[in-house]
Formats: C-alpha cells, sequence, structure tokens
C-alpha cells in the first residue's frame, strides 16, 4: 500500500491553482497548492470552508453553494497540463452545474475524500450508522452477483461435459472387447466363405459349358442377396427408430415432470410489483431531491455561522430611509453569541442556530435511512420480478423443448410406419425371388444352387459384421477423440473455478481489508494521541446466513467495539455513546480514511478536504494531519489560528482567501 501511494504521489503534478468565483462567502479568489499538507489558516468567518467547497466544485461534487447574491460561479482548477472547469448556475432555487470536472462521478469522494463537517463517513460513527453499508456503498454487489451466477452455469455446463466422458471412458473396455469378438467373427466368416467359394469353384469347372443357362440362376440369387441385405438394413433402422422413440419418451416424460415444476407467475403478480417499483422509485426520487434540499439548507447555515460577513454582506446592505444603523453584517462581531437570522433579520442565538442545524442534519439521515430501506424494498421487488421472468422464461424453454420432443416422436413414428411398409415389400419381393429361384432349380444343379445359397448367405453375414465393426471402430475413433480434449475442459474448470472464488470472496476481502484498515489506524491514532482511559477502539465483523428469494446468503455488520480501563487498570466495554466529541471526532476520520485506502480513491482523485476540527485539541490536530499526510497526494486542511500554529509537518499556509 505505501508503494502504491509513494508511486501515485510520484505520477501526479506537484501543484495545482484554483480560480474561484462566487462560491460560498467568496468574491473571487486564486489561491495555488503544493503537493502535501495545506493549512488554510484564520479565525471564523474568513471563506476556509468556501474554499474547499471551491475545491470540491472543481473536482465535480454538487455538495456546494453560490454566493447569496450570485446567480452563477465558477471554479476553475489548474492540474499540471490540464484544466478543469465547473460553472453554477441557479435556476428556480436550484443550482445547475455544467463544465468539465476532475471526476465524472463524485460519489466516492463526496464520501471518503471531502471530510467537511457534514460529510457522511465521518458523521457516521458518532449518529450509529450502518458501517458496513457506508464502506461497501462504491461496490456493485448486484453485478458481482450476477458475474457469480453466470460462472456458476458455465461451471455446471462443464461439470456436466467432464461427467460424460467419464461415462464415455467406462465403455471404451466394453467397445475394445465387443470389436475384438466382431472381428474373431469377421474372420471365420472370411475362412468358411473362402472353404464354400473353393468348393462352389470345383462344381462350376464340371458344368463350365453350361454356364450361359446358369446365368439367369446367379443373377437372381445375387438379386436374393442384395434384397436380403437391404431387408436386414431396413430392419436395423427400425429398431434404431424405436430406441430413439423410447430414449425420447424418457426424456419426454423428464420434461414434462419438469414443466409441472415450474410457475410461469401470475400476471397480475407481476403488474402489481412492477407498479410498486415505479411507486417506489418515485418516492425515491422524492427523497434524494428532500435530501439534496436540505444538505444545501445545512451547508448554507454552517457558513452562516462560520462566515457570516460574507454570505449576508448583499443580503444587508444599509436602505437609504435616513437610519445610518449601518450593514446588519456590522452587527456580527467574532465574539458575539448572536447571529442575524438569513430569513427574518432578527438576532437569534448561536446555539438555536447550531441546534437547528443538527435537527436539520437529523432529519437528512433519516430522510437517507429512509431511502436506503426504499433501496432495499426495490431490489427485493426487482428480484421478485427477475426470478418471475427467469421462471416464466424457463417454463417457456420447457415448453418448447416438449413441444419439439413430441415432434421427433411423431416423425420417427411416421419413418417407421414407412420403414415398416419398406420391409414388408423387400420380404414380398425375397418370397418372389426365391419362388422364381425354386423354378430355375433342377436335380443336375441342386447341388450347386445349395452352394450358391451357402455363398451367398455368408457374404451377407460377413457385410453385417463388418459394418458392426466400422461402427464400433467410429465410436471408439470418437470417444478417444473427445477424451482428448479433457485436459483442455479440466483447464477451462480450474479458471472458472479460480474466478469464482475471486468472485465470491471479492465482498468479503473488501470487507476483511477494510476493517483491518480502520483497526490498524485506530490503533496507530490512538497510541500516538494519548486518550486517557481509551484503551482501544475497534470494528468486529459477524456474518450471518440470509434467504434473499431463492437463495442463501451470507450477510455481514461491522459492530464498533471500545474498551476502557478504570483507574486500577481494570478493563471494561463502553459504547459510542460514551467517547468524548474529541473521540468521536478521530473515530469518524479514521474511518473515513479506511475507505478513502480500500476503495483506492487516491487513484481516482488525490486531494482530501479536512475542516471542522475545533472539537479536537490543537496537538492532537497536528498528530492527525501528519498521520494522514503520508497517505494522501493532496491534503487540504482549515483551522483556525492558534490549531494551526501546532503543526510541524511541512506544510503550505494560506492566510488570505
Amino acid at each position: 500500500m505505501e508503494s502504491e501511494l509513494a508511486t501515485k504521489k510520484e505520477e501526479v503534478p506537484t501543484a495545482a491553482t484554483l480560480t474561484v468565483d462566487n462560491i460560498g462567502g467568496i468574491d473571487s479568489a486564486e489561491v495555488s497548492f503544493q503537493q502535501g499538507v495545506t493549512v488554510l489558516s484564520g479565525r471564523n468567518a474568513t471563506n476556509r470552508t468556501s474554499l474547499l467547497q471551491a475545491i470540491m466544485a472543481a473536482l465535480g461534487s454538487d455538495q456546494v453553494s453560490l454566493k447569496a447574491d450570485a446567480d452563477e460561479g465558477s471554479a476553475e482548477l489548474e492540474f499540471g497540463d490540464e484544466r478543469y472547469r465547473r460553472k453554477l448556475e441557479r435556476q428556480n432555487g436550484t443550482i445547475i452545474t455544467d463544465g468539465n470536472p476532475y471526476l465524472d462521478d463524485p460519489d466516492i469522494a463526496d464520501l471518503f475524500a471531502f471530510l467537511l463537517e457534514s460529510n457522511e463517513a465521518r458523521r457516521a460513527v458518532a449518529r450509529g450508522d450502518d458501517l458496513r453499508e457506508l464502506i461497501m456503498r462504491p461496490v456493485d454487489t448486484a453485478a458481482i452477483q450476477a458475474e457469480i451466477e453466470q460462472y456458476e452455469q458455465r461451471k455446471r455446463s462443464i461439470d456436466e461435459q467432464l461427467e460424460e466422458l467419464d461415462n464415455l471412458e467406462q465403455r471404451l473396455p466394453d467397445l475394445e472387447a465387443k470389436r475384438k469378438r466382431v472381428s474373431d467373427e469377421i474372420e471365420d466368416l472370411e475362412a468358411e466363405l473362402e472353404q464354400a467359394q473353393e468348393e462352389l469353384d470345383e462344381a462350376n469347372v464340371d458344368v463350365e459349358e453350361r454356364r450361359e443357362e446358369q446365368s439367369e440362376l446367379e443373377n437372381k440369387l445375387s438379386e436374393l442377396r442384395e434384397t436380403r441385405s437391404d431387408l436386414e438394413r431396413t430392419r436395423d433402422r427400425i429398431e434404431t427408430e424405436r430406441e430413439s422413440i423410447d430414449a425420447l419418451e424418457d426424456e419426454r416424460e423428464e420434461v414434462q415432470e419438469q414443466l409441472e415444476s415450474l410457475s410461469t407467475g401470475e400476471e397480475t403478480d407481476i403488474g402489481r410489483i412492477e407498479a410498486e417499483i415505479e411507486t417506489l422509485q418515485e418516492e425515491k426520487a422524492d427523497l434524494s431531491k428532500e435530501i439534496s434540499q436540505l444538505q444545501s439548507t445545512i451547508q448554507f447555515n454552517e457558513q452562516l455561522l462560520d462566515e457570516p460577513d460574507s454570505v449576508l454582506a448583499d443580503a444587508n446592505q444599509p436602505v437609504d430611509d435616513g437610519n445610518d444603523d449601518g450593514a446588519i453584517t456590522d452587527q456580527l462581531l467574532d465574539d458575539s453569541e448572536t447571529v442575524t437570522c438569513w430569513t427574518c433579520g432578527s438576532s437569534v442565538a448561536k446555539e438555536q442556530i447550531e441546534t437547528t442545524i443538527e435537527q436539520l442534519r437529523d432529519a437528512r439521515q433519516d430522510r437517507i435511512q429512509e431511502r436506503t430501506e426504499i433501496n432495499s424494498d426495490l431490489e427485493d421487488r426487482r428480484e421478485t420480478v427477475s426470478n418471475i421472468n427467469e421462471s416464466r422464461s424457463e417454463y417457456q424453454q420447457t415448453q418448447r423443448r416438449l413441444d419439439s420432443i413430441d415432434d421427433e416422436i411423431e416423425n420417427r413414428t411416421n419413418r417407421i410406419d414407412e420403414l415398416t411398409d419398406e420391409r414388408e415389400e423387400l420380404t414380398d419381393e425375397i418370397d418372389d425371388l426365391e419362388a422364381e429361384i425354386d423354378d430355375l432349380e433342377t436335380e443336375e444343379y441342386d447341388g450347386i444352387l445349395d452352394q450358391h445359397k451357402e455363398v451367398n448367405q455368408l457374404e451377407f453375414k460377413l457385410e453385417r459384421k463388418e459394418r458392426e465393426r466400422d461402427d464400433i471402430e467410429d465410436e471408439i475413433s470418437s470417444i478417444e477423440k473427445q477424451l482428448g480434449n479433457r485436459e483442455d475442459h479440466k483447464a477451462r474448470r480450474e479458471d472458472v473455478t479460480d474466478e469464482l472464488t475471486d468472485l465470491r470472496t471479492r465482498i468479503d476481502q473488501i470487507e476483511e481489508t477494510a476493517v483491518e484498515a480502520f483497526n490498524e489506524h485506530m490503533e496507530n491514532l490512538l497510541e500516538t494521541l494519548e486518550y486517557g482511559n481509551l484503551d482501544r477502539v475497534w470494528i468486529a465483523r459477524t456474518t450471518r446466513e440470509a434467504r434473499e428469494g431463492r437463495r442463501k446468503v451470507t450477510k455481514s455488520s461491522f459492530d464498533l467495539k471500545i474498551v476502557r480501563s478504570t483507574d486500577d487498570g481494570a478493563a471494561y466495554e463502553d459504547s459510542i455513546e460514551h467517547l468524548s466529541e474529541s473521540e468521536r471526532e478521530v473515530t469518524g476520520l479514521v474511518f473515513a480514511l479506511a475507505g478513502y485506502l480500500v476503495h483506492d480513491v487516491y487513484e481516482t482523485v488525490p486531494f482530501m478536504l479536512l475542516d471542522s476540527l475545533e472539537a479536537i485539541d490543537s496537538d492532537r490536530i497536528a498528530s492527525v494531519i501528519e498521520y494522514f499526510e503520508s497517505y494522501v497526494p493532496y491534503l487540504v486542511v482549515a483551522l483556525l489560528d492558534e490549531d494551526a500554529q501546532a503543526i510541524e509537518t511541512e506544510h503550505e499556509l494560506v492566510t488570505e482567501i
């Protein structure tokens, strides 16, 4: 990991320049950054958060705001030889973005790189959110599962092929023995035929002068032999067709049972589910819009607290009514405990606004939770529709296969009828030939005719046996050829098995890596930060079996564990609610860092942004920044002056924006 990060730092440009217009509370500004740590130092209301938002805008995030009195703004990042410019425009109360930002999809950066106060990963620990869901959000688990199913199908197909090869191999000894037996029978027939032909030739010598009279008889005998051969072939074909019909009927019974076990799914059911999906999608879209609006409101109010002068400067210009009260922002001092409400102009206690912001955050989190639940419902219904469609498709394929078998049985039955007619015709023809031969026989030729018949019968038997041997040899050759490909099948199966193992463990590996990363960095930082009696903070990963549709899946959860010790050294388990604000902030930052590293976010965006670290004391802030700096090419941190002074790590300092 460290070598990869070092390589990445060498690959990215060593400097970047940001140009800002009308972002947050900034009118216009230009700031340069060097690779490493850049500290934005200043008191509250000095546009530090706005500058971070401008960086986010140029990189592609939508979690930014326009200056209150502006209808459009922009952020441009010059990074090496490239320029990335983002334009923001206010239309009907909504901010529309355009341009060519650094990132096409900023979601993973919003989650693990842009760690402002409202960052979801950073706040997850304090709110008790589902840590596993957050860390796995960038992973397309549905696509992985679909790929797993494809590879499982490939593996099943290869296994069936290998099983068929094993069955074929088991047939070889019987086929070899059968070939040997048939070859021996052929040798015996050849010897018997040779002897019969010699005897016939000797008999023919005595009656050579009457050959012409014999020719008609011999022609009839030859025709009889050929007709008998045709009859035997026809009988073999009838037997083959009957065997095929028996096999087809067995297959038909299996397919019929399979068809009866399948369901096409009721049209009303799938129609109802699709309607529910459409409703849930609309609810999800409404929630997403509401979440976005809440986020904009939260950011505006946070900026109102941090930088009231910038936000209210144009909203509070003095009206020429004879009163010289001055702008409202003149009343906002650094030590003031009140802020002027941007909606009604009255003074409101900061604590009240902070409470409202927290309520807005809770409301936003509730909406996010609702959206997560709707997502889960959507996935369940989509899977149900997919299962119904899959069953329906399988049902239709099985029905088509059943129809095809029925057609094949009908065709073969028709062929048997045709062959039976042919067999009867050949039988009649043989009877006629034998009758003609009987008419041609005389006492003088009785012995010769018997010898001719014997030769005819032997030639016919020999021809059958030779065909049988050729068929056996063709089958043996085919099996040996198929067996020659078995190693290729085994190699393919091994590759598919390896890929399946990788896919099945990919999610587990990501989860395990995330837990290990969090636990390792948490342990390292706790040792450095020395939080009194806080001995250990770690994530325990647990798994359980659950059913999703027709399959069982393994579900994981991340449980945050905390161990403290008493003054006398006794250890005890504590809960997240009892962590101090500083401890919670550090834990949230470490969780975000774990996500940043596990998903290689540094490969996607070389910036990490930190803001609102006031809950952590100066020395510990310095230690956290020093620790994070080794993992991030560009680390930009907004700090109060007194916190910035404690930074000992080499860094760039920006004091005016």
